[in-house]
């Protein structure tokens, strides 16, 4: 079992990641009856430079975020407030995680389609990404997506 610090590698020739790669990671919690703090460090607790940062809340009732995938990018989802599910899929096979808490990050690998459900109600889910924003990193298509991952 790869340790939570240890980089997520793949072969150089032909990058291919399944949902074994990724991983919930348990993030530092430093207890104070004043309140809590949990730090994310690229290149520590997650195994990538932290590119971007941004946050999905207000989610409305039964809807679903995600519904995609990266080529290269990695993420790192965390539930701050309240608690999601997020279905995973390498193109072979499935698997889901309930995130609700939020000193734990989901690692997603790239060539991993995601998406996000499930959303309580006031729930917030920040996302560390290894990337900026580019629009020919995602795969939109899931008939795509899966004809390269397989």
């Amino acid at each position: 079992m790869r340790s939570p610090l240890s980089p997520v590698a793949a072969p150089a020739a032909s990058p291919r990641y399944s949902l074994e790669d990724c991983r919930v990671i348990e993030l530092p919690k430093i207890a104070d009856p004043r309140g809590n703090l949990t730090f994310v460090e690229g290149q520590v607790h997650v195994p990538f430079d932290i590119a971007r940062v941004y946050y999905l809340y207000d989610v409305p009732g039964g809807a679903e975020r995600g519904g995609h995938a990266h080529r290269a990018l990695q993420q790192l989802i965390i539930a701050m407030s309240g608690s999601f599910d997020v279905l995973l899929d390498d193109g072979r096979s499935r698997r889901q995680v309930h995130l609700n808490r939020s000193y734990y990050g989901l690692l997603v690998c790239p060539m991993i389609w995601r998406e996000l459900s499930n959303f309580s109600s006031g729930s917030v889910c920040m996302v560390l990404a290894s990337h900026r924003y580019d629009e020919a990193d995602y795969y939109r298509d899931y008939a795509v997506f899966q004809r390269d991952a397989g």
